[in-house]
C-alpha cells in the first residue's frame, strides 16, 4: 500500500485521540507558574478554570500586558545605563554628568533589569532544559546570563569593561519582541472573543400569560419562548413560532446576505435579528448551542499542531545545538587569535543572540491562529490542523450526491406540452390539482408554479388515488394556449399522475410525450402527466435538483488540478446523468452507505490523497476513512465527530475555499520559516566574526535589533493572510 495510504491510517488514528490542550503562545513562552506576584496569578487564571476563557482557550491579553509592562519599566531604567556607558560616551563624544555614586548607575540598574526583565526568560528556559526540549528561551537565557555574569566579574575582578549596556539592551529588545509577538497572537485569536460577544447577556422570556420578563441567558431552558426584537441578538438556538424577519448570520455561517425567517425556521443563538420581531422556542442553550460548538471547534483547531509546526519546533531545537557549536568554535578561534577577553565574550554573546529563534517560534502558530479565525468567518470549522494542512495536496475529492451536489429534494427539471398548451398552462393546472397533497412531488410542482409567479385557481373534490396520483375539479374557467377560448371550464376534472395513472385510465400519452418520457427515463428522472378530458396535455420531469453552486465548485476544483468523484446509492442512469451534467471525472453508483468507505480505500490504493464530502451522518465511515473528512451543510449540528472540517452551509463552493485557504496558509508558513530560520543561518557566520578581517563585526545590541526585526517581519507577513481571497 502507498505511503499516502499509510498516512491515512496515521491520520485516522490521530483524529480519534483528544486534542492536546496547549496554549499557542506558551509554545513560545513556557508558562512560569511559580510566580507569586499578580502577573502570575493573572496568568494562572487564564490557564485555570477562572475567568471568561471561552471553554479553555487562553486569553493572550494576560501575556501581552505582562510583557508590555516589563518592557516599559526596563526601557525607562535602561536609558540611564546607556547614558553612563563609557563605551557609548566614547562612540558619541560626550561626557556624562557625574555625581557621587554615578559609577554604580550601570551596575545597579543592570541588576534590576536582569532580575525584573530577564528572570522570566531564565525561568522559561529552565522549563525547556527540564523537559529536554531546547529552544529559543534557553538561547535567550544563555545570552543574557553570559552578559550578566561577565559584567559582574569585570567589576569584581577588574578584568575589563562591564557589559551592562549590552545586557540591558538585550533584555529590553527581547521584551519588546515578545510583547509584539503576544499582541499579534492575541489579535489573531480574537475570533473567539468576537464570537463570545455575539451572545447577549439577557433575554426576554415570555411566560404562559404572554407577559415578558428579562432574564439572564444562562437561566434559559429548552422549551422556553423568547421575544427577539429588531436589532437584538438571538439569545439561544431555537425555532421561530411567530413573526417574520431577516436575520444576519454572517459571523456564524459566513453568509453575508440576511436570511429570511418565518414560522418553522431555525435560528442560531448569537445571530442578529434585523427587521421584525420574532417569537422563538428555545431548542438548545449553553454549551449545546451552535455558537458554543463553533467556539469549541475554533479553540481545538488553534490549540492543535500542524506538521509544519512540529517541524518548526524541531528546528528550534536543532538551532540550539548549532548555536552552542558555533559559539564554542567562535570562543576557541577568537581565543587563540586574540587571547581570552572581552572581545571573545562579545563574539560568543553575539552568536547566541543571533541564534535565538524568536521569530521561528512565531512563524507557524500565528499563521495557524489567523487561518482558523479566517476559516470560521467563512463558515469553515476546522477540527484537525493536520487535515487542514493536507487539503493543499488533495488529488481527488469525493462528493456524496444527495444533499451535497444536489438539493436532496424533488424538483422540476423539464416540461413538455402538446399543441395549444404552454408550460405555464400545464404548471397552473398541476399546481391546482396538487393543492391539497403533501406528497414531495406535489410540493415540487407547487414551488415551481410559485417561482414562476403563476396564479393558481382553486379546486374542489380533491381525491388522492393511491399509487397513481390525484384528481380534482377546477372551480373557475381558465384560458390556456392563445387565450382565444376557454379551454378549461368550471367543473372540469383534471388528473395528475405517473405511468400507473395512464395505465389505470387506459390513456395513450401520444408520441411527443412518450418520447419525452423515454428521454427523461434514460437520465433517471421520473415523469408526471397532466390529463384533461381523458387526454394527456403535458408532462413534467422530476429529479433531485442539482445545485447551481455544484457546477461552479467542480469547475474551480478542476482548474486547481483536483479530480472530482461522486458516490451515490442511486441507479447507474441517475449517476451517469448527474456526472455528465456536472463534468465529474468518476462516479460510483448503487453504493450502499456501509460500502462507501470501501470506495475511498480503492482511490487511496491508487496513490491518491482523498477527501470525502458528505452530510456527516450516513457518510460517517467514509468521512473517517478519507485523508480529509469534510462534513457539509451541517447547519446547527457543528459537532460532527467523524469529520476533520465542518462546513456550516450546504454549499460545495466552500470546499474550494477550504483548499485555497490551505494552500495560501501553507505558503505563508513556508515564507515565515524562510524569514526566521534563513535569517539565522545567514547571520550566524557574521556574528561569529567570519568577516572580521574586512572590518565587519556585529555587536550584541545590533544582533538583538536584527533578531527582533525578523520577528516583526514574520508577524506582519502572517497578518497579510487576512487579505487572501479564498472564495470560489
Amino acid at each position: 500500500m502507498s505511503d499516502r495510504h499509510d498516512h491515512h491510517d496515521e491520520h485516522a488514528s490521530h483524529r480519534e485521540k483528544p486534542t492536546d490542550r496547549e496554549c499557542p503562545c506558551c509554545r513560545v513562552c513556557e508558562c512560569y507558574r511559580d510566580e507569586s506576584d499578580e502577573e502570575a496569578s493573572s496568568h494562572e487564571g487564564h490557564h485555570g478554570g477562572g475567568g471568561h476563557d471561552h471553554g479553555g482557550m487562553v486569553d493572550h491579553s494576560g501575556h501581552e500586558q505582562m510583557f508590555k509592562r516589563r518592557f516599559v519599566v526596563c526601557f525607562l531604567l535602561a536609558l540611564p545605563v546607556l547614558y553612563y556607558s563609557s563605551m557609548l560616551q566614547g562612540w558619541f563624544g560626550y561626557t556624562a554628568i557625574q555625581f557621587a555614586g554615578s559609577e554604580f548607575v550601570g551596575p545597579v540598574l543592570g541588576v534590576v533589569i536582569f532580575a525584573y526583565g530577564g528572570v522570566p526568560f531564565l525561568r522559561m528556559g529552565a522549563v525547556e532544559a527540564r523537559n529536554r526540549e531546547p529552544g529559543m528561551m534557553l538561547l535567550i537565557s544563555l545570552a543574557i546570563t553570559v552578559a550578566f555574569v561577565y559584567s559582574l566579574a569585570a567589576i569584581a575582578f577588574d578584568i575589563g569593561e562591564p557589559f551592562f549596556w549590552e545586557l540591558v539592551t538585550l533584555v529590553v529588545i527581547f521584551l519588546l519582541g515578545h510583547w509584539i509577538e503576544m499582541r499579534s497572537v492575541r489579535r489573531a485569536s480574537g475570533a473567539l472573543d468576537e464570537l463570545a460577544d455575539l451572545m447577549p447577556a439577557t433575554a426576554e422570556r415570555i411566560d404562559e400569560s404572554g407577559d415578558t420578563e428579562e432574564v439572564s441567558v444562562v437561566d434559559l431552558s429548552e422549551g422556553d419562548l423568547v421575544l427577539v426584537r429588531p436589532g437584538a441578538n438571538v439569545p439561544a438556538d431555537g425555532v421561530v413560532e411567530e413573526g417574520e424577519s431577516n436575520v444576519n448570520e454572517a459571523m456564524v455561517t459566513g453568509e453575508s446576505k440576511p436570511v429570511e425567517k418565518t414560522p418553522g425556521d431555525e435560528v442560531i443563538g448569537g445571530t442578529t435579528n434585523q427587521s421584525g420581531s420574532l417569537r422563538v422556542r428555545v431548542t438548545a442553550t449553553g454549551e449545546e448551542t451552535t455558537l458554543s460548538g463553533i467556539m469549541r471547534l475554533v479553540d481545538e483547531a488553534q490549540q492543535s499542531k500542524s506538521r509544519t509546526q512540529v517541524l518548526a519546533d524541531r528546528a528550534a531545537g536543532w538551532l540550539f545545538y548549532a548555536a552552542l557549536g558555533v559559539a564554542a568554535m567562535t570562543a576557541i578561534a577568537w581565543g587563540l587569535a586574540e587571547g581570552f577577553g572581552l572581545s571573545v565574550v562579545e563574539r560568543v554573546v553575539t552568536v547566541l543572540v543571533i541564534a535565538c529563534p524568536h521569530a521561528l517560534g512565531l512563524a507557524v502558530p500565528l499563521v495557524v491562529a489567523i487561518n482558523t479565525s479566517l476559516a470560521a468567518r467563512n463558515g469553515m470549522l476546522v477540527r484537525d490542523r493536520i487535515a487542514m494542512e493536507e487539503a493543499r495536496n488533495l488529488d481527488t475529492i469525493v462528493f456524496d450526491k444527495t444533499g451535497t451536489l444536489t438539493k436532496g429534494e424533488q424538483g422540476i427539471v423539464d416540461i413538455a406540452t402538446t399543441d395549444g398548451w404552454n408550460e405555464d398552462d400545464v404548471l397552473t393546472l398541476m399546481a391546482a390539482a396538487e393543492g391539497d397533497s403533501e406528497h414531495m412531488i406535489a410540493t415540487a410542482i407547487r414551488e415551481e408554479a410559485h417561482d414562476r409567479g403563476l396564479s393558481v385557481p382553486s379546486t374542489r373534490e380533491f381525491e388522492a388515488l393511491e399509487g397513481r396520483g390525484v384528481r380534482a375539479t377546477v372551480e373557475t374557467d381558465i384560458s390556456v394556449g392563445t387565450g382565444e377560448s376557454s379551454a378549461v371550464q368550471q367543473g372540469t376534472t383534471v388528473y395528475v399522475g405517473g405511468p400507473n395513472l395512464l395505465r389505470h385510465l387506459d390513456i395513450d400519452p401520444g408520441d411527443s410525450l412518450t418520447a419525452f418520457a423515454d428521454e427523461a427515463g434514460s437520465r433517471g428522472q421520473g415523469v408526471v402527466y397532466l390529463l384533461r378530458d381523458n387526454e394527456a396535455v403535458g408532462a413534467v420531469a422530476l429529479a433531485d435538483v442539482i445545485r447551481d453552486e455544484s457546477r461552479e465548485a467542480i469547475d474551480a476544483l478542476h482548474e486547481m488540478g483536483i479530480e472530482v468523484a461522486m458516490l451515490t446509492g442511486d441507479s447507474e442512469d441517475v449517476a451517469r446523468a448527474v456526472s455528465e451534467e456536472l463534468g465529474i471525472d468518476t462516479y460510483f453508483a448503487e453504493v450502499l452507505p456501509e460500502d462507501k468507505d470501501k470506495k475511498i480505500v480503492e482511490l487511496q490504493e491508487q496513490d491518491q490523497l482523498v477527501a470525502m464530502v458528505g452530510d456527516g451522518v450516513n457518510d460517517a465511515p467514509a468521512l473517517t476513512r478519507a485523508d480529509v473528512g469534510i462534513a457539509i451543510g451541517s447547519g446547527t449540528d457543528v459537532a460532527v465527530e467523524s469529520a476533520d472540517v465542518v462546513l456550516v452551509e450546504n454549499d460545495p463552493r466552500d470546499v474550494v475555499s477550504l483548499v485555497r485557504l490551505s494552500r495560501k496558509s501553507y505558503r505563508k508558513m513556508q515564507e515565515n520559516l524562510v524569514w526566521a530560520a534563513g535569517y539565522n543561518v545567514f547571520a550566524l557566520p557574521l556574528a561569529a566574526g567570519i568577516l572580521a578581517p574586512i572590518g565587519i563585526l556585529l555587536s550584541p545590541a545590533v544582533g538583538a535589533v536584527l533578531m527582533s526585526a525578523s520577528t516583526v517581519i514574520v508577524a506582519v507577513n502572517a497578518q497579510l493572510l487576512r487579505r487572501a481571497d479564498i472564495t470560489a
